[in-house]
């Protein structure tokens, strides 16, 4: 059921009672994990912190706390299965979601006890009527006992034609029902056919820390990163995030007004988040901006940096801005100041000339004290690589703990470290993506696209990773689209597979919608994967909280993508 008043139905629920707080790995949840963790220790509310990766570590942390809890918070996850079905809980559990995946589960809509959606219902929910999925069993059962209870008393031949009257009412009956049922499937099928995301957790969780008048600057910028999260990994419509930055533009300006005096008057350890309108060049003010430049998906496809012609390109685009070699190759932080001043406009107009609009996008920027400038997809970047990080053999609880620890304004270093390991990301990514279309390892197949890493690609460990793996394919398919010429690909999705488990012999696919500026984003892999692998009995395993990322037997990968090609032609 969905929660109308977040304050009273939930805060104030959960206020004197511990807490499970299960966290799915990604980096909005993550950021709605810091607010509410700072909420809990602000009214000293006891809470248990489980990560979870996917839906079976889900039901084995269940398992672990349902003896010593009964409230369970869920963040991120939860909310596009039918979560009693798949837990069986004891029937005094009750699940607080807060998730951004959608569908939601229609029988999560209408649990009145123990399903609570923290959920905004103005997005684009669509959730079918009630009538139209559920029927009540005990009504049709009493008209048939009632019937049959009547009969004995009536002489014979009235009971003959009484008979006939109660067989054309079953047929009756049953044709209705059979009716109903076909059009239940129908409207549950355009229902659940695809998977999108809806406001960001981490925006919910801000919300009601406002509500509470709890909000700091450090919740609103774990908010703001929250969202950056989702407009970083395609995850919502370029309107949708546009609405949502206003939103959180106005909570911003209420913030600098109300702390103008004694925080706001710079001091070494004082935050200040301020409004951008910033370049789309990834980390560029933490890198050179020569390296940003070639390592960003958008000046990069746009200049097809994979042939010389680009590179040829981008000397031109440089030597249009008026920028020379030395300063653009150099950290940004060392660059002349007279460059900086302006730097933004100078790109903007260059970059109109070149045909690369949209150049600059609206975000948001924080100040660390006096020297540490950050902008919200910085934070994104480097908490995504930390969160996937594949460098040392650590647990995915570990990686989560790093990650969680970078977006602490109180850990720089761990933030920087991120950083740092987010750069190797962005290069490994870029030198694949040319690599790809170099070796023409993109393949049509009739409906979708299909590019698949070998085992001993360089850096495809990195790419065993769901995140990473979604942003090169996103990244790919970008770059497919600005390179071929053929009109009927550029409209096409594209599934991407990479090796997940040697040792296993397991393969990760992922499979995302195709490229274009009014893109819903909405993505129909989810179901086609499941029906592809029920019809061929391949050996897969639907565990990631997106649909549209499966694990699969190396061995049955061809006959997998043969259904899937039959399924959606």
């Amino acid at each position: 059921m969905f929660i109308t008043d977040i304050k009273k139905d939930f805060y104030e629920v959960v206020a004197n009672q511990r807490v499970a707080l299960l966290v799915a790995g990604d980096i909005d949840a993550l950021c709605a994990c810091k607010i509410l963790q700072a909420l809990f220790h602000c009214d000293h509310i006891q809470y248990t912190l489980v990560p979870v990766t996917g839906w079976q570590e889900l039901g084995t942390a269940f398992l672990e706390h349902k003896e010593q809890f009964r409230y369970f918070v869920l963040i991120n996850c939860g909310a596009n299965v039918d979560l009693l079905e798949m837990l069986q809980p004891d029937d005094d559990s009750i699940f607080f979601i807060c998730d951004t995946h959608r569908p939601v589960d229609v029988v999560n809509v209408y649990n009145d006890t123990q399903i609570k959606l923290l959920i905004k219902q103005d997005d684009d929910l669509a959730v079918p009527s009630y009538d139209e999925i559920f029927r009540d069993e005990d009504e049709e059962n009493e008209d048939d006992s009632g019937n049959e209870s009547d009969e004995g008393s009536e002489p014979s031949g009235k009971r003959r034609r009484f008979d006939e009257g109660a067989v054309e009412r079953r047929i009756e009956r049953q044709r209705v029902r059979r009716e109903w049922e076909a059009r239940r499937k129908e409207i549950l099928f355009d229902y659940e056919q695809y998977e999108y995301h809806g406001t960001s957790a981490a925006m919910m969780v801000f919300e009601l820390a406002w509500v509470l008048t709890k909000d700091t600057k450090d919740m609103l910028w774990w908010a703001i990163v929250g969202l950056t999260d989702q407009w970083v990994h395609d995850k919502i419509t370029h309107m949708k995030y546009v609405t949502d930055v206003a939103t959180m533009q106005r909570h911003v300006s209420r913030h600098s007004h109300r702390n103008e005096d004694e925080e706001n008057s710079l001091s070494i350890d004082c935050m200040r988040i301020s409004f951008e309108y910033d370049l789309r060049l990834t980390l560029y003010q933490h890198w050179s901006l020569y390296e940003s430049i070639c390592n960003s998906c958008y000046t990069c496809c746009h200049f097809k940096l994979w042939t010389l012609n680009g590179q040829k390109k981008l000397q031109e685009y440089l030597a249009d801005m008026g920028l020379p070699l030395k300063q653009v190759k150099q950290k940004f932080n060392s660059m002349d100041m007279s460059i900086k001043e302006n730097l933004r406009e100078v790109i903007e107009e260059s970059s109109n000339k070149y045909g690369i609009k949209d150049i600059r996008i609206q975000t948001f920027g924080a100040q660390f004290g006096f020297k540490n400038r950050f902008l919200a997809s910085d934070m994104v970047h480097a908490a995504a690589a930390l969160l996937e990080s594949t460098e040392k053999d650590e647990s995915d609880t570990d990686n989560f703990i790093k990650a969680l620890d970078s977006l602490s304004r109180s850990n720089l270093n761990r933030l920087l470290s991120g950083i740092d390991l987010a750069k190797k990301k962005l290069i490994a990514i870029q030198q694949t993506v040319a690599s790809c279309i170099c070796t023409n390892l993109i393949l049509s197949q009739g409906p979708f696209l299909y590019c698949y890493l070998m085992e001993g690609t360089p850096d495809v460990k990195l790419f065993s990773k769901p995140m990473a793996l979604s942003l090169l394919c996103k990244y790919l398919l970008k770059a497919f689209v600005h390179s071929t010429r053929n009109k009927r690909c550029k409209l096409l999705p594209l599934v991407m597979a990479a090796p997940k488990d040697v040792e296993k012999g397991t393969i990760i696919v992922v499979g995302i919608p195709p490229e274009s500026e009014t893109s819903d984003k909405k993505n129909f892999f989810g179901r086609a994967f499941e029906k592809a692998a029920e019809s061929t009995g391949s050996r897969t395993l639907h565990d990631h909280f997106d649909t549209s990322v499966i694990e699969l037997k190396t061995e049955d990968r061809i006959k997998f993508l043969d259904a899937l090609i039959t399924l959606l032609s």
